[in-house]
């Protein structure tokens, strides 16, 4: 019975639970399949009313160049990438510093691990804190999370 509620609670976890990859990305995982997750992606993007300028394949890339490259391992059974821009945001976070243009397009990405099948990870890149750039990081939380059923 204990190891029985130890996988479900793990299970869940897996399901819900936010991690940081590293100090500007921001993860989360779910056990849904990959392409219902990258639906969701781009469900979520457009939803806002936001326009999908290009979606990625990355893992498609990498493994048709691994041979070019030298490469023997998979890394990723799936892995794609959806980018997209908010005119009225950019506007907004560029007006604030011009520099800012560095952050623009957006993108959120999900991928699933060769080595660790049917954990399918969602994220964006967050933008350094400052005013317009919290509501950009906002943004894409908020897509990320409603992809991953969070």
């Amino acid at each position: 019975m204990k190891t029985m509620l130890k996988a479900i609670i793990l299970t869940l976890g897996v399901s819900v639970a936010p991690a940081l990859a590293d100090d500007d990305v921001t993860l989360y995982q779910t056990a849904e399949p990959f392409e219902d997750i990258a639906l969701n992606i781009s469900d979520a993007i457009i939803n806002r009313g936001y326009v999908v300028d290009y979606h990625g394949m990355i893992g498609e890339m990498l493994q048709r160049t691994a041979a070019d490259v030298g490469a023997t391992k998979a890394l990723y059974r799936n892995a794609e990438f959806f980018q997209f821009c908010s005119a009225v945001m950019s506007r907004a976070v560029m007006e604030e510093d011009p520099g800012n243009i560095a952050y623009c397009p957006y993108i959120v990405f999900a991928y699933e691990m060769e080595d660790t099948p049917g954990t399918v990870h969602v994220g964006f890149r967050q933008l350094p804190e400052g005013k317009g750039r919290d509501q950009v990081n906002d943004l894409l939380d908020a897509i990320a999370r409603e992809a991953a059923g969070q």
